[in-house]
């Protein structure tokens, strides 16, 4: 049938419009051509492409189907139908479009092409797969083919595929950004980030107007740590295209990362306004807020990332550190255990859910959940060092303590230990093996901040010899404060690191040419034992953090004293990875940082009944503590017992095992955590302090005998267990000193039925603790320096060799004492 020559003209011009992207025309044009020849079959076709475009895939549909009745045998046509079904999801319709086409023309490589295209995106890689195959094997360098072949290997898994794909289209189109792209992704999720990135700026040199290109980049410069490059690359992609949610995503990790929040904030929230369900930037929003002390930003973006996304475990987990941070143990948990509901094992979660279980008591719980995580995830140094250090609560065996951390360096320290070809591969220290020159020490910590720590390192720093010894700080804290300003004060280099990894501040410590580096934190949170497994320093050496071991064999001493590690005791030190250096007197030197409150009397003087107390955390509060408690209030039977506690489970699973040892619910009452201040104004209740058993008090007995509280000890086998020992003994209260369960009781009667004289010693307690060596900075600073030389004295003792050392020799003794710093 002919098309008059009219007809033919108004079709061909509304191919014209229609190539044009004058769609509203075009349409026109064609629907005035079927009103004249209304068989126009061609006319029917391009109606119907033209409806899909203009978002109308039924109506695409209907035209097609007409365009086919009048030609069954085009295979243009069904070829087209099989298209628009595959964009609409129809996907069975699709395949069986397509695969009439290929049998009426099985050498159609578009056929093929579209029908891989359309089983891909339905998830159906082997078929896919087998499709694009079918492409090559007819046209094998069709780049699409090669492409979307390898991103079906890879979403299989078959990553040595996917890459052959790649490989084989970038062999014949070098600058095919696509597959340019593809593979750099690929070898950067295979550890290759270098040439990932290189291959990343052959994608965008080759297509400078793609967003995705510079994104890609982004990604990779960050997971390389090189943030300004990443930062420069991702405004980039946001200047080209400012509604690419991932620009913005990705920027604002890049941003959170260099430690500006608040421009991380802004970011995170640009990516919600461009794509509302984006969890993640929900979730890292929420992260951000938190550090910006912004609890209740945070906790609304956690709860949006959990609504759109209910098992995200990493929301769950992030709301759950949210609410342990705000003291929420009880909603903490819950989240947690929401976490674990979701993903048994995410060892991240069961670690911290064990953080939580130790703070509110349940040490046992608590020890599992570490034990859990290592089983998911054997590589976590985190839970692995919360295990070691919650050991030392649980256990009254320091040898089974020292064998965990043993076993902690054993699989966290291997590829960084000095033996054999892999000390070839570590650098000769260039520090100057002179005993008597002035050394650089280097302290390493998270917390220079408001906690209990800077009691302990305020009295030493300000108390340093300057001449003799430089001194360096490498800080990590988050949120600097007044304290960390006074801290700061007492170094001559101070350094804030806390964006540097491991690697980059080994390397630096090392550029700072330290000759003892000092581990205050250990295994204890926020630490850094890979750091120190680096052997940035000659000399290595732990202390305050708790007076145990690391486990380290990179770490070379500890400091100690006379009462924790008695000399004479058999094979004390055998405890301990590290060489002991006794310090004349004490472990500790304290500065309670505040005169504000005075002593006051005796509270038993106005109450008529004793009040014993004890405000270490409950992790402290272990079951033979208890039994010990329970004996005394047995005796003394008008008398209270103050705890400190966060509200909810942790205070009715504490009072369910008071009751469960005897002691009623009446006789105890409970304070929340509070501030400093307030936290030692407790002490104004309370007459006589009960210490607690395997770990005593340290630093809250320190500030009970500060508040005029004496506290009853019972010294134990390991150096925790002694620390109430130490520090009796340099007040000159051996006397309080328990060395058994029956004495302890004895002790703690005695002194509540003495009421003068236990008034009499709190109101001398605080000049007495002052005259003491417990206070004596400039002592205890000279003590610490002594210790300071004898290490540094047997390191240039020894040979000069090309690899590092970081401790004394095997063949000296097991440990040594330090110079006396008071007559």
């Amino acid at each position: 049938m002919s098309v008059d020559e009219p007809v033919n003209a108004r079709f061909e011009a509304a191919k014209a419009r229609h190539l044009a992207g004058d769609l509203a025309a075009a349409g026109v044009l064609y629907r005035e051509v079927l009103a004249a020849e209304p068989n126009h079959h061609e006319a029917m076709f391009r109606t119907g492409i033209l409806e899909w475009q203009s978002g109308r895939g039924g109506d695409a549909l209907s035209w097609l189907d007409r365009a086919i009745e009048q030609q069954p045998d085009a295979v243009r046509y069904r070829f087209g139908k099989g298209q628009i079904f595959a964009a609409l999801g129809r996907y069975d319709d699709a395949a069986a479009v397509y695969h009439s086409v290929l049998a009426q023309q099985p050498e159609s490589v578009d056929a093929w092409f579209a029908l891989g295209s359309m089983l891909q995106a339905k998830g159906e890689w082997p078929g896919a797969i087998d499709a694009y195959s079918a492409v090559l094997a007819r046209e094998p360098q069709h780049l699409d083919a090669l492409n979307n072949l390898g991103n079906c290997h890879r979403l299989r898994g078959e990553l040595d595929a996917a890459e052959d794909a790649y490989r084989r289209a970038l062999a014949l189109r070098p600058d095919y950004a696509s597959a340019l792209a593809n593979l750099a992704t690929l070898i950067q999720a295979r550890g290759r980030i270098d040439d990932a990135i290189a291959l990343l700026r052959e994608a965008v040199a080759a297509e400078l107007g793609v967003a995705a290109h510079l994104v890609n980049l982004g990604v990779a410069l960050g997971e390389r740590r090189r943030f300004a490059e990443a930062a420069e690359a991702l405004e980039r992609a946001l200047a080209i295209d400012a509604r690419v949610p991932e620009a913005a995503y990705n920027l604002a990790n890049i941003l959170q990362a260099l430690g500006r929040h608040r421009e991380a904030a802004v970011q995170y929230g640009a990516a919600i306004a461009l794509r509302a369900d984006h969890a993640d930037a929900y979730n890292n929003l929420g992260n951000v807020c938190q550090a910006l002390g912004e609890y209740a930003a945070a906790a609304e973006a956690f709860d949006a990332a959990i609504r759109i996304r209910p098992s995200f475990v990493a929301a769950w987990n992030n709301a759950g550190n949210l609410a342990r941070t705000l003291g929420h143990m009880d909603e903490a948990e819950a989240r947690y255990r929401k976490a674990l509901a979701v993903d048994a094992a995410h060892a991240v979660s069961h670690n911290n859910l064990g953080n939580v279980l130790k703070d509110t008591g349940a040490l046992d719980e608590a020890v599992d959940c570490y034990r859990r995580a290592l089983a998911h995830d054997p590589a976590n140094v985190i839970a692995h060092s919360n295990l070691a250090y919650a050991l030392t609560f649980q256990s009254e065996d320091g040898y089974a303590i020292r064998d965990e951390c043993l076993r902690f360096a054993e699989r966290h320290e291997a590829p960084y230990r000095v033996a054999g070809a892999a000390r070839a591969a570590l650098p000769a220290y260039a520090n100057e093996r002179a005993p008597s020159r002035r050394l650089r020490i280097g302290y390493v910590s998270a917390d220079f901040r408001d906690h209990c720590q800077t009691l302990f390192t305020t009295p030493l720093f300000s108390h340093h010899d300057h001449a003799g010894f430089e001194i360096f700080c490498y800080s990590t804290v988050a949120q600097p404060d007044e304290y960390t300003r006074r801290l700061a004060a007492h170094a001559d280099v101070w350094r804030d690191v806390g964006d540097l990894d491991d690697a980059p501040l080994a390397q630096r410590i090392r550029d700072d040419r330290i000759d003892i580096l000092v581990d205050l934190t250990m295994h204890m949170a926020n630490g850094r034992p890979l750091l120190f497994a680096r052997r940035p320093a000659p000399v290595q050496a732990a202390w305050l953090a708790y007076p145990g071991t690391t486990g380290s064999g990179a770490i070379g001493y500890r400091l100690t004293d006379p009462w924790l590690d008695p000399q004479d005791a058999p094979n004390v030190d055998d405890q301990y990875s590290e060489r002991s250096i006794r310090l004349p007197d004490s472990f500790w030197c304290y500065d309670p940082l505040t005169d504000a409150l005075d002593v006051n009397p005796l509270p038993a003087l106005e109450t008529g009944r004793i009040t014993f107390g004890c405000l270490n955390n409950t992790c402290k509060l272990t079951d033979h503590t208890l039994r010990l408690w329970a004996g005394v209030l047995a005796l003394v039977r008008d008398a209270r017992l103050v705890l400190m506690a966060a509200p909810g489970k942790a205070r009715e699973r504490l009072s369910a095992r008071l009751a469960a040892h005897g002691i009623a619910p009446e006789r105890v009452g409970f304070f929340a955590f509070r501030p400093r201040a307030a936290y030692l104004e407790t002490y104004h209740e309370i007459d006589l302090a009960l210490d607690t058993f395997p770990y005593n008090g340290h630093t809250t007995s320190l500030d009970a005998f500060w508040m005029g509280v004496p506290v009853v000890t019972r010294v134990g086998r390991t150096a925790v267990g002694r620390g109430g020992l130490s520090q009796l003994a340099n007040l000159g209260l051996p006397e309080l000193a328990a060395h058994s369960d029956d004495e302890y009781v004895r002790i703690a009667v005695q002194w509540a039925n003495d009421r003068p004289r236990l008034a009499s010693l709190r109101a001398g307690l605080r000049a007495r603790m002052e005259r003491s060596a417990l206070m004596d900075g400039e002592s205890f600073a000279r003590g610490v320096e002594g210790a300071y030389r004898r290490m540094w004295g047997e390191w240039c003792a020894q040979p000069a060799v090309s690899d590092p050392s970081t401790g004394p020799s095997a063949s000296m003794s097991g440990a040594i004492d330090a110079t006396s710093g008071r007559s």
